[in-house]
């Protein structure tokens, strides 16, 4: 589990295609203006001053039961919201159904709109049960719950396939979407490594924040990996897509989010995050699902969406 989640969100004025109002993520450490409005907040916590996870006697414990009716409940209220008119113009709206990397994607639909473009958001309809990847109890962090999901619906294509999501919820507040993608065809999610419980285990935090660095540094840079010592697969996403993308309308990935994840039956690491533009150029989010085997320094991609 990465237990340095960044869940701090304001509402400001943000420009990438068009100028658009919205909310975002901020970086530990940067110093975002003062808000247009009050909005829930929640500090980050940085891993300095990350405290050690401990049961708290005024939440319960969530349990895989409860996260997948949270899940069926979000997917509801999402279906519902994609019918109301212009939706994503409603901060309320956006600011009830996601977070991180999600809510990026939301203040990206009123580019879509500006731009004459269809929304790129479609219902969902679950076809198979979800599985649900929660950690111990004693290992969700003090500022709230989260937990993954991997369902089967279709995608923005119409094709039914896989997808891994993750969820995270402050106290007094529903779960609401972190980051979500698709798994790529010909792949699939890896077994977790489980306690006695069923609980996922911790994975590996340093590897995590490096593999995240490194592929924030792929797409950031002409020289296109080396800083963390990692490397992407040659058939990766990421390496297929960065020749195609315009680099006219390409705007440098500020930080990532917060990085969900757990550790693998053989001991490798899962990982699920995804890479925000800042404040002043929001017009794309990448999400991203990677395995990377134990003892192994090649990053598998197993799933990636680029919204923008």
């Amino acid at each position: 589990m990465r237990r340095t989640l960044l869940i701090a969100a304001l509402v400001g004025s943000l420009a990438g295609c068009a100028a658009v109002p919205g909310r975002i993520t901020w970086p530990s450490g940067d110093s975002p203006p003062a808000p247009a409005a009050s909005p829930t907040t929640t500090p980050p916590i940085t891993p300095s001053a990350t405290p050690t996870p401990t049961p708290s006697a005024t939440r319960a414990a969530l349990t895989a039961p409860e996260a997948t009716r949270a899940l069926r409940t979000w997917v509801s209220t999402y279906n519902a919201t994609l019918r109301k008119p212009k939706w994503w113009r409603q901060n309320a709206r956006l600011d009830a159904l996601f977070i991180e990397g999600a809510l990026h994607e939301g203040v990206l639909e009123r580019n879509h709109e500006d731009f004459g473009r269809k929304p790129g958001h479609k219902p969902i309809n679950l076809t198979t049960d979800p599985v649900i990847y929660l950690p111990r109890p004693e290992k969700q962090p003090a500022i709230g719950d989260w937990f993954i999901a991997q369902a089967t619906y279709k995608d923005t294509k119409g094709h039914a396939r896989p997808h891994v999501l993750a969820f995270f919820r402050s106290p007094g507040r529903p779960f609401r979407l972190a980051v979500a993608t698709p798994i790529h065809w010909g792949q699939r999610m890896p077994k977790p490594l489980l306690d006695a419980d069923g609980h996922v285990t911790d994975m590996d935090d340093d590897l995590a924040a490096a593999v995240a660095k490194e592929y924030q540094n792929f797409w950031n840079h002409e020289k296109k990996e080396g800083a963390s010592g990692y490397r992407l697969a040659k058939d990766s996403f990421s390496r297929k897509a960065f020749p195609a993308v315009y680099k006219g309308l390409y705007v440098r990935f500020a930080r990532h989010g917060s990085i969900f994840g757990f550790r693998t039956a053989d001991g490798g690491s899962f990982l699920l995050f995804a890479l925000l533009n800042n404040n002043k150029s929001v017009n794309q989010v990448l999400s991203e699902a990677l395995l990377v085997p134990k003892g192994s320094r090649t990053i598998q991609e197993l799933g990636a969406n680029w919204f923008s």
